[in-house]
C-alpha cells in the first residue's frame, strides 16, 4: 500500500487566501493528495526577541508576516473538497482557550463528514504566548494536558463535565459532536513529550530532519509504547518542510528537502523507507503564487509515485 501524501495549503503572505486556499485544495484533491494541512503563526514580532524556533539569531521568514488562521483556512478547504482529510500541523494548543478549540474542531469535523486530524504542539514563541493571554509559556505542558482532557470530554457523550485549572464545564449538552473520532497527533521532542504521546494521543507528527534520525526516533517511540503497555498502533504523519528551488541545488551543504523536484523526491524516497503512514509536504514557502504551488505540487506527486513513494 502506497504511503499517503498530503499537501500544505497556501496560508502565507504571498497568497490571496480567499481565492487561493479553495483553488489549491480542489486541485490537490484532483491530483491525488489524500490530506490537506495548515500550520499556525499568529504574529511577526518586530524586532524579534527570539530567533526562529527559539534558535538565537535565526531570522523569521518574511512569509510569516501574514499567516492565515488555520481553522479558517481548513474551513475554506472543507467547503470545496469531498475526500481529503483536513489536518493541523500543528495548532499551538496553548494559544487557544481549550473549550473553544475543542468545540471548533468538533464543528469542523461534523461539517466535513469526519475528516479532521488534530496535530497539536506547544510552540516556542514567547511573544505568541503573551499575545494569546491563555497561560504563560512556563505552563505549556500543563495547558496541553488540560486541552487533551477537555477535547476528550467535549467530543464524548453528554452530559459533558470537567474541572481543571483553566476550564470548568458544568454538566452540559455540548454539540455538535464530531462525525467520528478525531485523531490527535503530537510531536515527541523530549522524553516527557514522548510519554504523553504514548499514553494520551493517537499518533506522532515528527518533522523531517534526516532519514536516519527519523528511523531512530520511530524505533525509540515504538519501544516506549511497548514498555508502557500501549495496545493501539501509533498513527504517524511526517511533516516535510521543503526549500524548493527551480534548479538543482549544487552545493555540498544541501539540507534534506532542499533543491529541485528531483532532489525533494530523492529525500522523500529515503524518508519513506522508515515506514511511516503518511508524509505531509509543505511547498508553499518559496512558491511565487498559487499557480506555481499547484504546478510544483503536481510534479512532486507524480514523481514521488513513480519513485515508489
Amino acid at each position: 500500500m502506497a504511503t499517503r501524501l498530503g499537501l500544505s495549503l497556501p496560508q502565507m503572505k504571498q497568497y490571496d487566501i480567499g481565492r487561493d486556499i479553495p483553488a489549491v485544495a480542489r486541485a490537490a484533491e484532483e491530483i491525488g493528495y489524500e490530506s490537506l494541512w495548515v500550520f499556525e503563526r499568529i504574529l511577526f514580532p518586530e524586532p524579534a526577541r527570539q530567533g526562529l524556533y527559539g534558535v538565537p539569531g535565526l531570522p523569521w521568514p518574511d512569509q510569516y508576516r501574514s499567516v492565515a488562521d488555520p481553522l479558517v483556512s481548513l474551513t475554506l478547504a472543507a467547503a470545496v473538497t469531498e475526500r481529503a482529510r483536513l489536518g493541523t500541523s500543528v495548532l499551538v494548543g496553548q494559544l487557544h482557550v481549550p473549550f473553544q478549540l475543542a468545540r471548533a474542531l468538533a464543528s469542523l469535523d461534523a461539517a466535513s463528514g469526519g475528516r479532521v486530524v488534530a496535530g497539536i504542539g506547544t510552540g516556542w514563541s514567547h511573544d505568541e504566548y503573551a499575545a494569546a493571554s491563555v497561560a504563560p509559556f512556563e505552563k505549556r505542558g500543563q495547558v496541553l494536558d488540560e486541552l487533551l482532557d477537555v477535547c476528550r470530554a467535549v467530543w464524548g457523550p453528554d452530559p459533558v463535565s470537567y474541572e481543571g485549572e483553566l476550564t470548568t464545564i458544568a454538566p452540559s449538552v455540548v454539540g455538535p459532536k464530531p462525525a467520528g473520532p478525531i485523531p490527535v497527533l503530537l510531536p515527541a521532542n523530549s522524553p516527557k513529550a514522548a510519554r504523553r504521546l504514548v499514553d494520551r494521543a493517537d499518533g506522532w507528527m515528527p518533522g523531517a530532519a534526516g532519514a536516519e534520525q527519523l528511523a531512530a526516533q520511530w524505533r525509540g517511540l515504538q519501544e516506549l509504547a511497548e514498555e508502557r503497555g500501549r495496545k493501539e498502533p501509533i498513527q504517524s504523519v511526517l511533516r516535510v518542510n521543503t526549500i524548493y528551488t527551480r534548479d538543482e541545488y549544487k552545493g555540498d551543504d544541501r539540507r534534506p528537502f532542499q533543491g529541485s523536484v528531483a532532489q525533494i523526491v530523492e529525500d522523500l524516497v529515503a524518508h519513506n523507507a522508515v515506514g511511516l503512514e503518511e508524509i505531509l509536504i509543505d511547498l508553499q514557502g518559496l512558491a511565487r503564487d498559487a499557480d506555481e504551488l499547484t504546478d510544483v505540487a503536481a510534479e512532486v506527486f507524480t514523481a514521488a509515485r513513480e519513485a515508489g513513494v
